[in-house]
């Protein structure tokens, strides 16, 4: 008797956490904006934080329903993502309060959710509730314990290099301190084009600098990141910015990334440069490309920054099309090729492989359920399916 209470108890726990697992968008979608609803000033200028934020959040929601699934006898790992964006919030002088509080909130909003799918899974899930809700609780303690205690060592650890101390002194100025930045040996007052790199660059930043005819400041940024500006007293221009992302695109090596902002000129220009080539990042992470320009991006880096907007554009633009019935996702497709190959039926036809009658009938059927011709909406059409696109490969690839 009692194995088969064990048994039908382990049934339960495995059928709670397949319903959230099936639930899972949703529910990691409530705990981001209760977790966003926390807010803490100097987080307004941390290019970056966000994206860590989503994904320290992804990586513990897995590992909090993978516990309740197997049990709590052994104690898990804690995801590295999330002892990360410790430090990262140390770093960015983001408080420990702000950070204990956001881990709080999200452990009552999971707890709710589980409490949720206990009742629906019926006298099982209710029988075996209690025994998850102290699983749960315990893990929870650790978390707390090792976010605590890895905020509190990088916000203490002592910046003792030449090169730690330099890299502070930018991030100051990044912020809007005024200090004296005459022993970076970087004019402010020129013009800038920022850049941000992971992986092996070394190599391209050089050539970038002979191109260009730059100087170049280059600090140790975050989680492995550089950051790099290219400055000059001539004016920096497109076509400047066009032939370094040419030059990075032709020698990049495999696993690197390269963002680069645009021109702009003075220390303001110093820092929106550096903030554009922060968001082009981003975007290169989340579409794994291995070099991104702002220009080329801007909009997909708004709408991966904007929740408002990203929600918005997934319920206007890609609802309509990928509707359940339509296993294969033909329409989206379709649509997404179709505004490659600048609205011409002929050229989506061939990049499909299939007759040009088939592309006219899925455009037509588009344009119904949009409940507009996608001439007048072809930009927020081609964002919100970049976009959905770059997450669903990002979960994917997770």
């Amino acid at each position: 008797m009692p194995g088969s209470l064990e048994a039908s108890l382990l049934t339960a726990r495995r059928g709670i956490a397949e319903r959230l697992r099936a639930r899972r968008e949703e529910v990691e979608e409530a705990i981001a904006t209760r977790l966003w609803a926390i807010a803490d000033p100097s987080e307004l200028s941390s290019p970056g934080y966000a994206d860590g934020l989503r994904d320290a959040l992804a990586s513990a929601l897995g590992q909090a329903i993978g516990t309740l699934e197997r049990g709590g006898d052994s104690a898990p790992e804690l995801p590295p993502p999330l002892l990360a964006q410790a430090r990262l919030a140390a770093r960015r002088g983001v408080s420990l309060d702000t950070v204990l509080r956001r881990c709080l909130a999200g452990h009552s909003l999971l707890d709710r959710f589980i409490v949720e799918e206990a009742n629906a899974v019926g006298p099982e899930g209710r029988a075996v509730l209690g025994r998850l809700l102290g699983e749960q609780a315990a893990v929870f303690d650790r978390v707390i314990e090792a976010v605590g205690e890895e905020h509190r060592r990088e916000a203490e650890r002592p910046r003792g290099s030449r090169e730690e101390r330099r890299a502070e002194r930018v991030r100051r100025l990044l912020v809007g301190e005024a200090l004296d930045a005459s022993d970076l040996g970087y004019a402010l007052d020129g013009w800038h084009v920022g850049v941000v790199g992971n992986g092996a660059v070394s190599p391209i930043l050089e050539r970038l600098v002979a191109t260009l005819d730059a100087r170049l400041l280059r600090v140790s940024g975050e989680e492995g990141e550089v950051w790099v500006w290219l400055g000059s007293r001539r004016e920096l221009g497109a076509g400047d910015v066009a032939a370094a992302t040419a030059l990075a695109e032709a020698a990049i090596s495999p696993g690197s990334v390269l963002a680069f902002g645009e021109p702009a000129r003075g220390v303001g220009g110093w820092r929106l440069s550096h903030r554009q080539a922060a968001a082009a990042a981003m975007v290169a992470r989340t579409c794994a490309l291995p070099v991104a320009r702002y220009a080329t991006v801007a909009l997909l880096a708004s709408a991966l920054s904007d929740r408002l907007l990203a929600e918005s554009l997934r319920q206007l633009y890609v609802a309509p099309l990928r509707r359940a019935e339509d296993r294969r996702q033909a329409l989206a497709d379709t649509v997404l090729a179709y505004l490659a190959a600048d609205r011409n039926l002929s050229s989506t036809a061939a990049a499909l492989g299939i007759n040009r009658k088939t592309v006219r009938k899925r455009i037509e059927r588009a344009e119904a359920r949009l409940g507009q011709q996608i001439p007048r909406c072809s930009a927020e059409l081609e964002i919100a399916l970049r976009l959905e696109n770059a997450l669903a490969d990002r979960t994917h690839r997770g």
